[in-house]
């Protein structure tokens, strides 16, 4: 268990937990950083999309360690914390790559079109398999070590990877941000707010794949109710018409219960930094707590009283910084140099 309050400060424009949130959609690029595309074929014969940090020889390309980073939901390469870990990833030298979960990476022609998959599902936080499959493949094209970061829904299917696989060498170090380790809970907190204007942004992206799912693969329709996903307003009323039986969860508590990381975090070994603000809109502080005290002695516990959700914005005189992703990016360069002191990586 850490704690780090004292190292973080809101910037004072952006104090409220909606500001920190939405800050970064508003202000910040999507296409920051130039990426190179690589399709793989999974072994289910669908196609998964990775995107790869493109930079000139003299920026490093002779790094100490690669990223793997995994985004939030209905996120993609483009989202604006990814091409900010980029960016952070390119000044220290890493080589980076981001795996765009199926059906979410986006047209580089048309950033508002995601990409259809070819096989008739989608992806949901507790899928680890294309993150396995990718990892491994990297992992084997050369001899530098593999670090990854999640983000939100990215982070709870890293941190469910990484306590499924105890002592895997695959994975050298990890961090997070802003994981929702309990899902159910995460979903109560959301719905308990007057105006659900995050989960009905989110619903309305899912059931529009949904419906392009059905219409590409109409035998998908007797694992998907659409009627009721598009009458849905709320995570667990979409989840249990589309994402649970279309994915082989039994109901919506069921997907929750075997989906959250939080059972996982006490199996973890690999040095593992987990940041949180306990003012996040996505999950009750009491689930944070209960991630801090039930995670193994490898994760190092970051939560702040502010930041909002994958927000973190400080400020350096009238200039945004986004506190946490540096600190994702210090704590992974170091360990990518078999660096391993807790305590150094906070002024990186």
């Amino acid at each position: 268990m850490d704690d780090m309050n004292a190292t973080f400060k809101a910037a004072w424009w952006l104090r409220g937990r909606h500001a920190q949130t939405t800050w970064g959609r508003l202000a910040r690029s999507r296409t920051q950083m130039p990426l190179r595309r690589e399709a793989l074929i999974a072994p289910d014969g669908d196609t998964v999309l990775l995107d790869h940090l493109e930079r000139p020889p003299s920026e490093g390309t002779d790094g100490a360690a690669r990223l793997l980073i995994l985004h939030g939901l209905e996120g993609s390469s483009n989202s604006v914390y990814v091409q900010g870990l980029l960016a952070l990833a390119a000044r220290k030298g890493l080589r980076a790559s981001v795996l765009n979960f199926r059906y979410c990476a986006r047209d580089a022609k048309d950033l508002a079109r995601c990409i259809p998959n070819e096989r008739p599902r989608l992806y949901h936080s507790g899928e680890t398999s294309d993150f396995d499959f990718v990892a491994r493949t990297l992992a084997a094209r050369d001899e530098r070590p593999l670090v990854a970061a999640g983000i939100s829904l990215g982070g709870n299917a890293l941190l469910k990877w990484l306590g499924e696989h105890p002592n895997d060498p695959t994975v050298a170090a990890a961090a997070t941000l802003s994981v929702p380790y309990d899902l159910a809970a995460g979903d109560r907190y959301m719905s308990s707010f007057p105006t659900n204007l995050y989960v009905r942004g989110f619903v309305k992206t899912l059931t529009a794949k949904a419906e392009d799912l059905l219409r590409r693969f109409p035998e998908a329709a007797e694992r998907i109710d659409l009627p009721r996903a598009r009458r849905a307003y709320t995570f667990r009323e979409f989840d249990a018409a589309a994402t649970a039986p279309l994915h082989g969860f039994a109901s919506a508590d069921d997907y929750y219960t075997r989906s959250s990381s939080l059972p996982f975090l006490p199996y973890i070994t690999v040095p593992t930094l987990c940041i949180s603000a306990l003012d996040d809109p996505f999950l009750p502080p009491e689930a944070t707590r209960r991630a801090q005290a039930t995670a193994s002695s490898a994760v190092t516990f970051v939560v702040t009283e502010r930041g909002g959700h994958a927000g973190f914005v400080a400020a350096r005189g009238l200039t945004p910084v986004y506190w946490a992703e540096e600190a994702v990016i210090a704590f992974l360069a170091l360990r990518a140099r078999g660096e391993d002191s807790r305590d150094d990586w906070r002024s990186g």
